[in-house]
């Protein structure tokens, strides 16, 4: 009898599915492959085109990055990340059949809802980074110090830190890898059976193990991108892996890539506000200590 009833429920599951389009699961691990490799493309190119020219913004010299040309780093890195979400927003809308901020899960009205209270999150996680920077051990100087050797390229990354940045990463991280990474834990994790794999196409519903899984992968990799920032510092590295993983509980809670974007804007705005303070609206530099 309960065989026979759980028949009678798939057939009637795959009834529905011939009669209506099947739910697609987007950003995908392949969509968000795309995006990587789209950006990872446009910065190789730019630091070839640059290096012929003598002009090589920054350069590793062992596991140190040397910013050689500050201006021209912040208008490399600006020029990959509007050229990166441009061409997502034409190209991925032919492969999801669909908005290119519903796909990425953009959600401006809850963020707008949540105004307040999203940027006062990311204010305090600024407060609580200061605070933890304190007891961390830092070497005499790191790749950001060579921003602020002028107020001209301290007021640009300011500008780049506290809007362009959280921009791109959030879409990247929140918008296409987590979701990505959800996506693929909860399809290897899929039951083989007819009965699943017509519920896989039923719905678009992520399990609370695969955004767990999800949020721990991407925010291991966040953590890795800013690595060379903070020197390869262990417990730098452990603080911005968790701030990642709020980051991304907010983008999960709110349903909104704009919600998490805004918490990292202002935890970002928070850290530059305290060199702006210091150094007296950037007039005095040697205030910051390196």
């Amino acid at each position: 009898m309960e065989g026979r009833l759980t028949s009678q429920r798939t057939h009637t599951l795959r009834k529905k599915n011939m009669e209506e389009p099947t739910p697609r699961r987007v950003p995908n691990l392949a969509h968000a492959l795309i995006f990587i490799a789209f950006a990872a493309t446009l910065l190789i190119t730019f630091q070839l085109l640059l290096s012929t020219l003598n002009k090589t913004p920054a350069a590793l010299q062992g596991s140190t990055l040397t910013i050689q040309h500050p201006i021209l780093q912040l208008a490399m890195m600006a020029a990959i990340y509007a050229i990166t979400i441009a061409a997502a927003w034409l190209f991925f809308p032919l492969l999801w059949d669909r908005p290119y901020l519903e796909g990425i899960r953009w959600n401006w009205p809850i963020a707008r809802l949540n105004l307040l209270r999203l940027l006062a999150l990311g204010l305090v996680l600024g407060v609580i980074m200061q605070l933890v920077t304190n007891f961390i051990s830092q070497p005499k100087s790191i790749p950001i110090d060579e921003f602020f050797t002028h107020a001209s390229t301290a007021w640009l990354i300011t500008l780049f830190g506290t809007i362009i940045a959280p921009i791109f990463e959030e879409t990247c991280f929140r918008g296409f890898l987590l979701p990505a990474f959800a996506i693929a834990y909860d399809w290897f994790a899929l039951p083989r059976t007819p009965e699943a794999h017509v519920l896989w196409k039923s719905t678009t519903t992520l399990t609370p193990a695969a955004l767990l899984f999800s949020s721990i992968l991407s925010s291991v990799f966040f953590a890795l991108l800013h690595a060379q920032q903070v020197a390869h510092l262990l417990p730098a590295l452990l603080s911005l892996f968790a701030i990642s993983l709020i980051l991304c509980f907010v983008r999960i809670k709110t349903q909104s890539v704009a919600a998490s974007i805004l918490v990292h804007g202002a935890y970002n705005g928070f850290i530059f506000l305290t060199a702006l303070i210091a150094t007296g609206g950037y007039r005095h530099l040697d205030r910051i200590p390196h």
